[in-house]
């Protein structure tokens, strides 16, 4: 890995940036595991992987956050994503700023998942001052439901998110909450 990794913000063992070229076929390789994929409608392409890249690049210089590209730091080695993200589409709990994460599955069961959305919260509400953050998760993804628990998050509300109205096991969707 390079050395020139300059960290937006670290939690214990995590270091947070922004998005670079060499980060794509990472990223594709996290988002084409059907089994990281599981909660989601399919495995994503590298050319989606490329989409996404682009957008939290273009969401960073815009708002100043993302789904950073997120490393562990002890060994430089790229695990995935956490971040915050502008969430639009049209629903009941939109616009808002949504938590979220996505790793490599090499790297699951070590909290990470947990400890950087800590260090994302804290992001969010000292350094860019939210006011509130949000995330959303399919009912069945007990995973991530109990990852929102743990960093302190309150449910608010369910709702059939419009992105996965196709999708009968995925369409339920929980909305979690905490503000500043």
């Amino acid at each position: 890995m390079d050395n020139e990794n300059t960290y937006l913000f670290e939690s214990e063992r995590l270091g947070f940036r922004n998005w670079k070229d060499s980060d794509l076929p990472l990223m594709s390789a996290v988002s084409a595991d059907p089994e990281v994929m599981e909660f989601f409608p399919s495995i994503t392409t590298t050319e989606q992987s490329k989409e996404f890249i682009s957008r939290m690049n273009t969401m960073f210089d815009e708002r100043g956050y993302c789904y950073f590209a997120v490393e562990e730091i002890s060994s430089s080695r790229f695990i995935g994503f956490i971040g915050l993200c502008y969430q639009n589409y049209e629903s009941e709990i939109t616009p808002c700023v949504d938590i979220g994460w996505r790793l490599d599955k090499r790297f699951w069961q070590r909290g990470y998942a947990t400890e950087g959305a800590q260090a994302c919260l804290r992001y969010g509400f000292e350094v860019l001052k939210l006011e509130s953050i949000k995330s959303i998760a399919s009912l069945i993804n007990i995973k991530s439901i109990n990852v929102m628990k743990k960093i302190g998050m309150k449910k608010i509300t369910e709702f059939n998110h419009p992105n996965l109205i196709e999708h009968e096991k995925l369409k339920r969707c929980a909305c979690y909450e905490i503000h500043r």
